[in-house]
C-alpha cells in the first residue's frame, strides 16, 4: 500500500489508474478503523480493480466543545488493517494540505444540513460536505463507498453529487454492529464496560420501534414515543434525538406510506453516539 500525503501525488495516482482504464473504489475514513469499514474496504475490493482509502480527522465538522483533540487515533494500526485488506493508495494529509492559509469556501447542502444531526450539531454536515467534495476532486473515484450508520451523511452526500454532477457512484453497505447490537463507531472506543452496557438504549429503542412497525403501527409519533420511552428506560444515557424522516430528503413524516428511516442519537457518558433502521416493508 502506498501512503500519499500530498493532494498533487493523490490526483498522479488517480490519473494513471483512468489512464489504465480501471475502476477506482474509495473509501473515506477519519482512522480508527473498525470492521465496519473493513467491510467497506471489501465491497470495493469486490468491485474495483484499484481501491483508495482516506484517513483525515476533519476539523471543519467539528463544533468547538466537541473531540477534535481527543478524537481516536492510531495511525500505524490503522495503515495495518488498510495494508492486510488489500488497499492500494492511502491518502492521508494534514489539515494545512486540505485548508491552506486563506481557504474560506464551504458546499452546502441547504435544508437538508439543518435536520438530525445537523440540527443538534450546526455546521457539522457544512464541514462533512465540503470535506467530501474535496476528496473527490482529488481522488476522482468512480465509486465511493459508505455505511447506512451514517444514513443522513449519505443522504446529504447523494444531494450533492446530483446537485453538483460529480461523476461518481455513492454505494452504501448495511452497518455492522456487534454481538449485542451495539453499532460499530470510532467513538465506541470512549466507552468503558458499563457505558457500553448503556450505549445498547440506542440499538434497543429502533428494535422497539421496529416491532411496533412489524405490528402494523405507521403513525410516527406514536412510534417515536415507543422509542423515546425505551431510550428512557436507561437512565445512564441521554437522548439528543428520536426522529422519523424520509430517507432522501431527511424531512420528517407523519404517516408512513413508504419507506422511512427512524433515527437516534444519544450521550452515554459524554460521548455522542448515532444509530439508525430503515422502517420498511418486505
Amino acid at each position: 500500500m502506498k501512503i500519499i500525503r500530498n493532494i498533487s501525488e493523490m490526483q498522479s495516482a488517480s490519473r494513471a489508474v483512468l489512464q489504465a482504464r480501471k475502476r477506482l473504489g474509495f473509501v473515506p475514513t477519519m482512522g480508527a478503523l473498525h470492521e465496519g469499514h473493513l467491510s467497506l474496504v471489501r465491497a470495493a475490493k469486490a468491485r474495483c480493480e484499484v481501491v483508495a482509502a482516506s484517513i483525515f480527522v476533519n476539523p471543519l465538522q467539528f463544533g468547538p466543545q466537541e473531540d477534535l483533540a481527543k478524537y481516536p487515533r492510531n495511525f500505524e494500526r490503522d495503515c495495518d488493517l488498510l495494508t492486510k485488506e488489500g488497499v492500494d493508495y492511502l491518502f492521508a494529509p494534514s489539515v494545512e494540505e486540505m485548508y491552506p492559509n486563506g481557504a474560506v469556501t464551504q458546499v452546502v447542502v441547504e435544508g437538508l444540513s439543518d435536520r438530525l444531526c445537523g440540527k443538534s450539531r450546526p455546521g457539522h454536515f457544512h464541514g462533512v460536505t465540503t470535506v467530501v467534495a474535496k476528496l473527490f476532486h482529488i481522488v476522482e473515484p468512480d465509486i465511493a463507498f459508505f455505511g447506512e450508520k451514517d444514513a443522513a451523511q449519505v443522504a446529504i452526500i447523494r444531494h450533492m453529487v446530483r446537485d453538483l454532477n460529480f461523476p461518481v457512484e455513492i454505494a452504501v453497505y448495511p452497518i455492522v454492529r456487534e454481538r449485542d447490537g451495539l453499532a460499530m463507531s470510532s467513538r465506541n472506543a470512549y466507552l468503558n464496560a458499563e457505558e457500553q452496557k448503556s450505549a445498547l438504549a440506542l440499538y434497543r429503542s429502533l428494535m422497539a420501534v421496529q416491532k411496533l412497525f412489524e405490528l402494523g403501527e405507521r403513525n410516527a409519533g406514536i412510534l417515536m414515543a415507543a422509542g423515546e420511552k425505551t431510550f428512557a428506560e436507561n437512565q445512564s444515557a441521554r437522548l439528543d434525538y428520536f426522529e422519523i424522516v424520509d430517507p432522501d430528503t431527511l424531512a420528517p413524516v407523519k404517516t408512513m406510506v413508504g419507506p422511512a428511516l427512524a433515527a437516534i442519537a444519544g450521550f452515554v457518558g459524554t460521548t455522542r453516539l448515532i444509530d439508525n433502521i430503515l422502517l420498511t416493508r418486505d
